[in-house]
């Protein structure tokens, strides 16, 4: 069966956004998980999806423009993961959005339609965020590895990434691998 692998970027204190949804201490949105050769899928929530979809086609619109969130030109991480996301079929959980633009991508409306995808053949998915998907997906016992990219900043404030799991779950510690500008991937198994 394949694995459902919620790989996602966070503060020290285990914040996605700051306060007002804040992104800026995210230097890129490279691939810095290593997962692009093992998945053939992404799921996204409904509330992580528009501002997805907005900034890989920006890239792929303009590779040498400047990006929404950072204000800054894509690295070349960054333009290749593009190229890969505009030909891997998105997956989009989501009871209430109607219509999505970006080829490749399509609506399902229930968690039995993700449990179906983990059981068809292919690579393993990634459940690219954003929090609220990837609790519900833990919650139902979903996923089956967390890989977290720690950013050496503390917000204070903003959205946690667990707020919403239900209940304690026990994770076993993978592998601890240390990035570049104080980043470290943390890899857990559920």
């Amino acid at each position: 069966m394949r694995k459902i692998i919620a790989a996602l970027q966070v503060s020290l204190d285990g914040l996605i956004e700051g306060p007002h949804g804040e992104l800026d201490w995210v230097e890129t949105w490279e691939d810095t998980f290593d997962l692009l050769p093992q998945i053939d899928t992404c799921i996204l929530g409904r509330g992580m999806y528009p501002g997805y979809e907005r900034y890989w086609q920006a890239i792929l619109t303009d590779p040498d423009g400047l990006l929404p969130f950072s204000g800054k030109p894509p690295s070349q991480s960054e333009i290749d993961y593009a190229h890969f996301a505009e030909k891997t079929p998105h997956i989009v959980l989501s009871k209430t959005l109607e219509t999505v633009s970006w080829k490749n991508t399509r609506i399902v409306r229930s968690i039995d339609e993700i449990s179906r995808l983990k059981r068809e053949p292919g690579k393993d998915i990634h459940a690219v965020g954003g929090a609220a998907l990837v609790s519900t997906l833990m919650n139902v016992g979903l996923i089956d590895e967390l890989r977290l990219v720690v950013h050496p900043i503390v917000l204070g404030q903003g959205k946690p990434l667990f707020n919403e799991v239900k209940e304690r779950h026990t994770l076993n510690l993978v592998e601890v691998k240390s990035l570049q500008r104080g980043l470290v991937r943390l890899t857990y198994r559920i």
